[in-house]
This record gives structure tokens, sequence and C-alpha cells, in this order.
């Protein structure tokens, strides 16, 4: 099997235990071609994903951000956004009603736009996780302005304890299941966005460039947004780490994220 290109996901499976890319990682990827694609695929927003291309010295390699519904090339002479999937406005204003009156909060996603409705616990933790700092607005408002302006929400972001975090995201499979992907990636999260892309379309749109085919990419995963990724590709590898899942459906398991899974895997089939 001819391996021509990587795609990764970030958390749970590409850092390591201070949420960061570790120097042995960092020095495996270095020991790739500097035209050996590296893709990240994550539900993070793209400035949350680039200060990590930096690191791997990757920064005009394609990305796949909210886990597909923005994806960039910035290697591209022509226009570098190859595709863009938004949950509508009245359809986020649908998912704001929803959590009112309930202790949750919900950050809205667009391009590199990080609305957070006030600075709390929730919105602190993820400008630590992320290194990106939101602007402070109300949901209602930014949905008033996307409504008025057109616009949507790449990603919906719900927290909060998980008892409420549960009740919300049974309402929410009741009465969007069939638009929207909801993720839970904690009992404390919800992450959604539209039911029509995932990593794996992500990833076919950016391998057309290139004139690369699924089966000549390694792809890495933990979780279940990872799934339909590592079951598109020719060499699926979930970390150690990985929920069971995952490990079902990859073609072979490597070490976990923090004892630098990835960078075994590549050692072992590409280096």
């Amino acid at each position: 099997m001819q391996i021509r290109a990587i795609c990764s996901d970030i958390d749970g499976t590409l850092l390591d235990g201070n949420r960061e890319i570790s120097p042995t990682t960092r020095k495996v990827f270095a020991s790739l071609p500097q035209d050996f694609p590296v893709i990240l695929a994550s539900s993070r927003m793209p400035a949350a994903i680039t200060h990590l291309q930096r690191d791997l010295k990757r920064e005009n390699n394609p990305i796949i951000s909210y886990n597909g519904g923005f994806v960039v090339d910035p290697s591209q002479t022509q226009a570098s956004t190859l595709s863009s999937t938004c949950i509508t406005a009245d359809l986020c204003r649908r998912i704001v009603q929803m959590a009112d009156g309930m202790d949750i909060h919900i950050s809205l996603y667009s391009e590199n736009n990080w609305y957070a409705p006030r600075m709390d616990k929730w919105t602190e933790k993820e400008e630590t996780a992320t290194k990106v700092r939101a602007s402070l607005l109300d949901n209602h408002r930014v949905v008033d302005s996307w409504k008025k302006n057109g616009g949507g929400a790449h990603k919906v972001m719900c927290m909060g304890d998980a008892e409420s975090i549960e009740l919300l995201y049974r309402n929410l499979e009741q009465n969007f299941l069939a638009s929207l992907h909801l993720y839970r990636s904690k009992d404390t999260y919800i992450e959604i966005a539209p039911a029509s892309i995932s990593k794996a379309t992500g990833l076919s749109l950016i391998l057309e460039r290139y004139g690369i085919d699924m089966s000549e990419v390694m792809a890495f995963g933990d979780n279940f947004n990872d799934i339909a990724l590592l079951e598109s590709v020719g060499l699926g590898i979930a970390v150690g780490n990985a929920r069971p899942e995952v490990k079902a459906v990859a073609a072979d398991c490597t070490a976990d994220s923090k004892a630098d899974g990835v960078a075994q895997a590549i050692e072992k089939y590409l280096l």
C-alpha cells in the first residue's frame, strides 16, 4: 500500500498530556518530505488549528475544521475555501431557544469567529485549550445579525452540567436528528454540525486537488467523529486511548496520544 498523505484528528489523538504537539512528534513529522500533505482535521475553528500547523512546520497544508463544515487549502493560488456548510440562522435560533432557561452555555462559530455569550468557566476553559479568544456577544444578537446579513454557524457548542446537557441532547435528537449531527465528546458537551458533512467528506474534497485517492491516506483518530474518516481511508489507525467503537473500525491501533502514538505509527509505516 502506497501512503501519499496523512490526515489526523487533534484533541485526544495528536496532542500530548499538555495539549501540545510533543518534541518527539514534531521530529517525526519533520522527517517527512515537505511536499507530503499533512492534513489536520478537527471540530476546532481554523485559528485553533493554524498554530499547531506552525509547530509542525506545515503552515501551507489544508485544514478540515468544524468536522468538515469549513475546509480550506492555503496552498492554492485560487480561492482557498474549498467548502463551507453552515447551520442556518433560523435553525441556530431554534437551538438557542431550546436552551433558554437552562444553565447551559452556547457558543456559536462561523469561519474564524467564535461568539460566546459571556466570560464564564466554559469560555475560559475553551480559550485555554484552543489558544483562541472569544468575542463576547449575546447568542440572539449573533443570530439576528446572521438573519439580517446572511450567514450561519459552522458549529454550535453547548456546554453545561451533565444532567442539563443530557436533557438538551434528548430534545435536540427528537427534533433535529435528520438535519443536524449531534456529537458528545464529553458528557458536559454537545457539538452540533450540519448532518451532511464529516471529516471524510472534507478530506475527499482536498484530495481531488492533489490527485490522491482516499486509499492512499493514513488517518488517525480517537472518537466517534473520526469513525467515518478511518473507515474511508486506506489505513485508518486508532490511538490507544480511542473509544472501542473507533478501534473496531480501524485497520491498526497504535499507542496512546500521550505516548506519541501518531509518531510511532508514522515511524512504523513510513520511515
